[in-house]
């Protein structure tokens, strides 16, 4: 069984470690049964591909996956990184930031 993040696709996250510490960007993709991220810009790396049918060859950069634990959420007032809370009201449950306690 895959293991729940408080961090989803399409959430605005800093990176908390590694040579793109304190860069920002959003997450494209999950990769939940390895809790990794993959986020827009952050951890380029290059490929070497071979020519195929789809597209032409050559060295592509491409976004690399990171750790969950080296993301954190951006707070939506300060810009800052954030943990995670949530807030049940009636029978919704919302996520809310644990900085200043505004929804996410």
């Amino acid at each position: 069984m895959a293991q729940k993040f408080k961090v989803k696709k399409g959430d605005e996250v800093i990176v908390l470690a590694g040579k793109d510490k304190g860069k920002k960007g959003k997450i494209i993709q999950m990769v939940t049964e390895k809790s990794r991220v993959i986020v827009a810009g952050i951890n380029m790396v290059k490929r070497h591909t071979k020519p195929s049918r789809t597209g032409a060859g050559g060295i592509i950069e491409k976004e690399a996956s990171l750790h969950v634990s080296n993301v954190a959420l951006l707070d939506p007032k300060s810009g800052k990184a954030t943990r995670v809370g949530y807030k049940i009201e009636g029978d919704k449950k919302t996520r809310i930031s644990r900085r200043s306690g505004e929804a996410v």
